[in-house]
């Protein structure tokens, strides 16, 4: 996952405090350091062996939630204070006693579940009194452990709400609860998955580890230096090339690597060196590579472990998830390329090492590189679908067979062309021709393929996928080394050995990427546990209703404003459990109040974005102090200029949330698709333009401004399209029980409601209603709303227990008049309103290449004027 700069680097204190977050600080020798090793090494065979299907072909080795859970984190807790000391003057060269016995005293606290299994099946909701004290200590134990890892706000945070469990009493009456016994307390966080071992727990087991070892089999591999030496290849000699280069190499990384920290870090010490010697400032360098790194928590398909997470809470398959999301990450790539080809012109830049090919030449070659590209994944994706159904039953036979041919082949053709150069940034800027790189290590290709199969094509669990292409990682890592140097006639035991070395390191590095990730998820189960035994999840929810006055643009807000400022402290995962947790059915449901029914999985996005906003946000922005450590540049400014650069992130999940077909939902056909990618490219290109104040020339306030229509046009087109042609009309309550018996079964209903809360306050909405039953009584009944004429009104006479009515907010306290049920209007396609945005877009492009070609002109009459006559206009040689 985290590829280690060189000594250099290191010795840098900003680099140096980035690297003990994601490795640890400690560096023992002799018989500590061995046992690091082989515990980091058997917990990533551990976890390889409960996501396989070996065990339950054998009946060996089977283990239920429960127990990898407990195995998971004690692995995790163990390592933690074997390589993190208490403080940062404790002794780095050894272990001291008492991080032993509290390495000891916390495995096993967290195997209790594990080892005591079956007395705790017994006895649930009684614990004993040494259930109470494992669980004391081991909370104890696993706060100290997050604080060493994840710093001191994650650990605030728990220990808040921990707080708040046991002096509910004591808190302001809006959110007050009755408290909890201690052992109440400990069987909720400890003895049960309703806390530290609950989902988010589980999700770190399950799914979570094997994609960060495969990550980081795959930068061990090489197939790092591999795709930032394939981008800089296609990209280095443009015009602010380098920057372009470094922006696609931390996207490319982003799909085997979740973390932002470490995408700066493994693709930093190139790019910006690059960058800087292109031109830009140190500052300018650094703020692009953090713009860049933390975007790949967004690329699918790792996403910094939220994606695995957000399969859990929407119960939405995780192929489905990264399907959703990729769009939006590839518009926020894009954005950032066009940033960077702004700052470029602004500066003056020219392209890398010759001049630079015509503009048409290199669209037309963009155009076959990425027709090619979308070819041979078409005829890859249905290969792989075809292999099922002519083999059937020994499709995974035929489908190892393909592989490992396809492996072998494209391994003799790479050892045709020139070895990739790792981390040389000269060698990378010498290079060419796309073709030589491109196939020095097309094969590293191939395990994301075999992921893809297993999870879009075999359909298989997210754990079970990533294994077997953990099994490719782990053929490629041993055969690549020694079956190029035999076809090459090398000695081939020296890369035995290499190759044995590279496995054994991978698997410690995943190991010890994961301490960080297993630590997070636990601690934030705190919070996910008190927030279940307290209920202050409908408290939150009612207090930022009264805030925001119930009106979802203010919620969205605060859920940003939230999840920026806890993002300061915690890590992405646990920002986006927290706030998931405590924000996303607020969302949910004032939309579903309001009429508009925005789906959970978009919510569950707009938290993740937000969070991911945190690592780019000052003061506290660790992407920033790792990529200004690398630059020199000054952190702060640095911070800021990568807010700037990520305000575009932050614009896009207030989009998506509105014109959900950019999450790929509704979407009709490939020509729709089309359509609304294309429009969404032109709106991110107007914003750029916006905050950069700048397109092909300086851009003046009417253009900003005919900028800003045009991306409300692009981007929200359902704006201009709801003005003009309603989305529904509203029929009056006598026609209520006849419009809902004619809609379709497993459709929805939208009921107009007036609630009279009392003080003068009534509050019209309108609800939507899942529309289930035979007919509009029990359609109604179903969907929790039993009606009831009183005189000329009809009332809402009674709401269904745990309905959906009365989770949108309706109850019996407060009377509810029915006004009437809405219908949709046939109106026009709103993508039809999109394009007025594109004619103003092309209007003010066309306003500003006038004015460059008459600043052009006007500078070459200056320049000839400023010449002596008769003399040519460029000095001589």
């Amino acid at each position: 996952m985290l590829s280690q700069p060189g000594a250099a680097l290191q010795r840098n204190p900003i680099i140096a405090q980035m690297l003990e977050r994601e490795t640890g600080r400690r560096k023992p020798q002799g018989l500590p350091h061995a046992l690091i090793i082989i515990v980091a090494v058997s917990w990533s065979l551990f976890q390889l062996w409960i996501c396989s299907p070996i065990p339950y072909s054998i009946g060996f080795g089977v283990f239920n939630d429960t127990a990898t859970r407990a195995i998971h984190l004690s692995f995790a807790i163990f390592l933690c204070f074997l390589g993190f000391p208490f403080l940062r003057s404790s002794p780095s060269d050894r272990v001291p006693f008492y991080d032993w016995a509290m390495a000891i005293t916390a495995a096993f606290c967290a195997c209790y579940l594990f080892i005591f299994q079956a007395e705790l099946v017994r006895r649930p909701g009684i614990p004993a009194p040494q259930d109470v004290a494992v669980a004391i200590v081991g909370v104890a134990l696993l706060l100290e452990a997050t604080r060493r890892v994840m710093g001191v706000p994650m650990t605030v945070v728990a220990i808040f709400f921990l707080i708040y469990v046991f002096l509910g009493p004591y808190f302001p009456d809006l959110v007050s609860h009755r408290g909890a016994s201690l052992s109440r307390a400990a069987s909720q966080f400890w003895l049960t998955q309703e806390g530290v071992f609950g989902v988010p727990l589980g999700v770190s087991t399950s799914f979570v580890f094997l994609y960060v070892l495969f990550g980081a089999m795959l930068e061990n591999a090489g197939a790092g230096a591999y795709l930032t030496a394939l981008s800089f290849t296609l990209l280095g000699r443009l015009r602010g090339g380098p920057a372009k280069a470094a922006v696609v190499a931390s996207g490319l990384h982003g799909l085997i690597s979740g973390s932002s920290v470490a995408n700066v870090l493994t693709c930093g010490p190139v790019t910006i060196l690059l960058m800087k010697k292109a031109g830009f400032s140190a500052e300018k360098a650094g703020a692009i590579e953090v713009a860049a790194g933390s975007n790949g928590q967004i690329m699918p398909p790792v996403m910094g472990a939220a994606a695995f997470l957000m399969a859990e809470y929407t119960n939405i398959p995780y192929s489905r998830i990264i399907q959703h999301a990729f769009v939006p990450a590839i518009l926020a790539y894009f954005s950032l390329l066009y940033i960077v080809h702004i700052e470029a012109v602004k500066m003056g830049m020219g392209s890398a090492g010759k001049a630079m090919t015509p503009f048409r030449a290199r669209l037309l070659r963009g155009l076959i590189l990425l027709s090619g590209g979308a070819v041979v994944v078409c005829v890859a994706y249905y290969v792989l679908a075809w292999i099922p159904t002519v083999f059937g039953s020994y499709s995974f036979l035929a489908f190892g067979f393909l592989l490992t041919a396809g492996y072998l082949l494209l391994l003799v053709i790479s050892l045709r062309f020139p070895r990739l150069p790792e981390g040389d940034a000269d060698a990378l800027m010498r290079a060419d021709s796309v073709t030589p790189t491109l196939f020095a290590g097309l094969y590293f290709l191939l395990p994301t393929m075999v992921l893809v199969w297993g999870l879009m094509v075999m359909e298989m669990s997210p754990g079970l996928a990533a294994y077997y292409a953990c099994l490719m990682m782990i053929m490629i890592l041993l055969t690549q080394k020694p079956l190029a140097a035999l076809i090459r006639r090398e000695p081939v035991k020296p890369r035995l050995t290499e190759a044995a070395s590279r496995l054994l390191l991978s698997l410690m590095n995943g190991a010890k990427n994961m301490v960080g990730i297993g630590l997070a998820t636990a601690t934030a189960g705190i919070v996910v546990g008190a927030v279940s035994l307290t209920g202050v999840g409908q408290v939150l929810a009612s207090l930022v209703e009264v805030i925001s006055g119930g009106y979802l643009p203010a919620v969205l807000v605060l859920t940003a404003v939230l999840a920026i400022i806890l993002g300061m402290g915690l890590p992405t995962t646990a920002n986006y459990i927290i706030v998931s947790t405590l924000l996303a059915p607020v969302i949910y449901n004032i939309s579903a109040a309001h009429g508009m029914g925005i789906p959970y999985l978009a919510v569950h996005l707009f938290c993740l974005y937000f969070g991911v906003m945190a690592d780019a946000t000052p003061p506290v922005a660790l992407a920033a102090f790792a990529a200004s450590g690398i630059s020199g540049g000054n952190p702060f400014k640095t911070g800021v200029q990568g807010f700037i650069y990520e305000l575009r992130t932050a614009v896009l999940p207030f989009v998506f949330l509105y014109n959900q077909e950019i999450l790929l939902i509704n979407i009709k056909n490939v020509w729709h698709f089309a359509w609304v990618f294309l429009t969404s490219a032109m709106a991110c290109v107007a914003f750029a333009s916006i905050t950069q104040r700048y397109m092909l020339v300086k851009t003046k306030i009417w253009e900003m401004v005919a900028l800003a229509l045009a991306m409300m046009f692009l981007f929200r087109p359902d704006i201009p399209q709801d003005t003009l042609f309603p989305p529904y009309a509203e029929l009056p309550p006598s026609q209520v029980m006849e419009t809902v018996a004619a809609l379709e079964e497993g459709g929805t209903m939208r009921l107009r409601l007036e609630t009279d809360y009392g003080n003068g306050r009534v509050v019209r909405q309108t609800v939507v209603l899942p529309c289930v039953g035979e007919d509009a009584e029990k359609r109604l009944e179903n969907a929790g709303a039993y009606l009831a004429w009183d005189g000329d009104n009809l009332m809402v006479d009674d709401v269904g227990y745990a309905s959906r009515l009365e989770r949108l907010g309706v109850n019996m306290e407060d009377p509810t008049r029915v006004l009437g049920v809405e219908i949709p209007n046939d109106r026009p396609s709103k993508w039809i309103f999109s394009a007025p945005g594109l004619l103003i877009l092309a209007g003010v492009y066309l306003a500003q290449r006038k004015r460059k070609r008459a600043g052009d002109a006007a500078r070459s009459r200056e320049a000839a004027g400023a010449a002596p006559q008769g003399l040519p206009l460029v000095p001589e040689a």
